[in-house]
């Protein structure tokens, strides 16, 4: 039995914590064991513990990847649980502290964030490849072009492990919640929904869709934003300023968005900076459906353009239109491309193929470490 102590600094439920609750639904509970360190009073201790795992709370590092006073919390929590590995998400004291017990250290980059120029065109690159190659055995990197990030500020190739995430599909309402839901909108039988998930913050690309909504107001196009975030004010002061009340829906945040995406025709994604593998976007793909989504980051090793979805540039607004307008007049095309999105789902994220991606990284750390298979 291999023990594996997950630790996130996260005090909310955000892409790092699902991505290892998603890990936990589907884990190999016969080979592995696993248990995690997060904040006191982190939203993460509720399901955590409902995947019957043991939750270690410190009072320390909220929502913060280094917190030097963390070091000793983390450290004793680390021995309590005594894991083989040490697995840390975006946590820099986590890597320090597993490193000061002498674990074995895997660190998840669940973001795409460019580096600065005042990392990357100064000496920091050296401090920040430093702090990436020395305290840490594999990287995990959420698709290539996290990982493209890491090499150019020269991280060594050999230490990453690039994955797609995979999550857990959702369960399509029936066709009579799908109608109330449509009617609680005042959504028209006809009219193309396209649904938005994701935290509303500037660099997701909101107010470029809005823009796209502007440009279709007689095309029978109906707009469902699900999701809150600090950039949410903006985001509804400029719906109300192009007077998009009957086309634009927010719905704020949504535990399940199951019942969303089950009325949804299309899914947009308008990120123009950091995106990875979008949870929501593999989540849609389960329900069979397609995604709008840019040609940006981690995109286009999600969304096949013109199998699975339909990929446009970044902060275009008008692409998105003559996109969502074709959509709305060839509904045969969005039939079409929604098979080819579960398609995809099925053969490359599911929950099942993530889990056996992180075990095969745990079990290659396992030999380079301890000579153990």
């Amino acid at each position: 039995m291999i023990k594996v102590l997950n630790i996130l600094s996260d005090t909310n439920i955000g892409g790092a914590g699902r991505a290892v609750l998603n890990y936990l639904e589907f884990m190999d509970r016969e080979r592995f064991e696993a248990a995690a360190c997060v904040p006191k009073g982190s939203l993460l201790v509720g399901p955590l513990e409902r995947q019957g795992v043991r939750v270690l709370q410190v009072d320390a590092m909220e929502d913060r990847s280094l917190d030097l006073k963390a070091l000793g919390p983390l450290r004793r929590a680390i021995r309590s649980c005594g894991p083989d590995i040490v697995h840390t998400h975006g946590s820099l004291s986590g890597r320090l502290a597993a490193s000061m017990e002498k674990k074995p250290v895997i660190f998840t980059r669940h973001s795409a964030f460019p580096f600065p120029d005042r990392v990357t065109k100064t000496p920091l690159r050296y401090v920040y490849r430093a702090l990436y190659t020395h305290w840490a055995d594999r990287i995990i990197v959420i698709s290539p072009a996290g990982a493209k990030l890491l090499t150019d500020l020269g991280v060594p190739e050999g230490r990453l492990e690039v994955m797609m995430n995979g999550v857990k599909p959702l369960t399509r309402r029936p066709l009579s919640e799908r109608a109330a839901f449509r009617r609680e909108y005042g959504i028209g039988p006809e009219e193309l929904v396209a649904v938005m998930v994701s935290r509303i913050e500037e660099y997701k690309g909101h107010l470029d869709v809005l823009e796209a909504m502007d440009r279709l107001r007689d095309e029978g196009v109906r707009l469902i934003v699900a999701g809150t975030g600090s950039f949410e004010e903006q985001v509804r002061r400029r719906a109300e300023e192009l007077k998009l009340g009957d086309l634009v829906v927010f719905t704020g945040f949504l535990e399940d968005v199951a019942p969303v995406m089950s009325v949804a025709d299309v899914q947009i994604n308008a990120s123009y900076l950091s995106e990875t593998s979008s949870l929501a976007l593999i989540e849609g793909m389960s329900l069979g459906v397609p995604a709008v989504a840019t040609d940006c980051c981690g995109n286009p090793w999600l969304v096949e353009d013109g199998v699975s979805g339909l990929l446009f540039p970044p902060r275009d607004g008008a692409a998105l239109a003559e996109i969502l307008r074709r959509l709305a007049r060839e509904r045969g095309e969005v039939e079409r491309l929604g098979i080819g999105a579960r398609r995809a789902y099925l053969r490359d994220f599911t929950g099942e193929r993530y889990a056996a991606r992180i075990e095969k990284v745990y079990a290659r750390v396992m030999e380079e470490r301890y000579g153990k298979k």
